[in-house]
């Protein structure tokens, strides 16, 4: 059988969820486009932006520009946030390859072609993510190393912090798994648990291959919300402990280490806060 690679595409359907994205829908999508071997679907999932269709025709607008890439625009008639978006997406690809996106994120160009080579080449690989950094708008992007860098995570380790930030994992189409329907926070680490607690393997490529233009915590979107965000990391530990998937042991110790790093960035916030106040360009009266 040929492999599509050859034929200036790989068999990878991108996934980007949106909900009243117009503001940084063109930046994510480009990034995808550019890519030195694109993918052979992007698969845009409208929210219920219920936005007066401002994001509806900024979805539009870029499939008529980029007619040459194979765009879908699937609509959902309710809010239910990322994870239940990436489901209907998941049920829509056709290729054997996931890769997911934020639309306020963006990707190297080289990065599909180096994760999904690798991907081919592992095919006992059902997971994989990479190193992501954070960007300013107008930053250049980084040089990547010339040597691919990988090693196994075990499973225990991605218990205690998570190593797959949504924008840099590739995945199988055909494992069972799929993100809990309408959970908003920390959604897709229970994915991730759930996968290498289940016995598949997971991979790390030590090459920051995927961009965030904000902090992680702390900064908007829906991990600016700290505390709801650190609710959904303990209920993410309790779900994979009522699946029996961890001992009594292991999810008090992964509780009490997830709320020592909530208080921690608790604080880095705050610091924040103020720092930007205190450094703020005083208004003219």
């Amino acid at each position: 059988m040929m492999n599509r690679s050859n034929l200036g595409k790989v068999p990878v359907s991108v996934i980007i969820p949106c909900y009243r994205c117009a503001d940084t829908i063109n930046r994510a999508l480009d990034s995808v486009i550019a890519q030195t071997l694109p993918p052979e679907e992007i698969i845009l999932i409208d929210d219920f932006s219920n936005d007066a269709e401002v994001t509806l025709t900024a979805l539009n607008h870029l499939r008529q520009v980029h007619q040459k890439a194979n765009i879908k625009i699937v609509l959902l008639d309710k809010n239910s946030g990322p994870g239940s978006a990436r489901n209907t997406g998941w049920e829509e690809a056709s290729q054997p390859y996931l890769a997911f996106l934020d639309a306020d994120d963006s990707w190297h160009p080289k990065k599909l072609e180096i994760q999904y080579h690798w991907m081919a080449a592992h095919p006992d690989v059902v997971l994989s993510g990479h190193q992501t950094i954070k960007l300013s708008t107008n930053d250049t992007l980084p040089k990547l190393p010339e040597n691919l860098v990988v090693h196994n995570i075990n499973k225990y380790s991605l218990l205690f912090s998570n190593r797959f930030p949504t924008r840099s994992v590739m995945l199988k189409r055909e494992i069972t798994y799929r993100f809990l329907p309408e959970k908003r926070y920390a959604e897709d680490y229970l994915l991730w648990l759930t996968i290498i607690f289940n016995g598949h393997p997971a991979w790390f490529l030590n090459m920051p291959m995927a961009y965030s233009y904000k902090e992680d915590f702390g900064d908007g979107g829906l991990t600016g919300d700290l505390w709801k965000n650190q609710q959904g990391v303990l209920a993410t530990y309790q779900q994979i402990y009522q699946l029996g998937l961890i001992s009594i042991v292991a999810f008090i110790l992964a509780c009490s280490f997830s709320c020592m790093k909530y208080i921690r960035r608790w604080g880095m916030t705050k610091s924040r806060f103020l720092f930007n106040g205190l450094t703020a360009t005083p208004k003219t009266p």
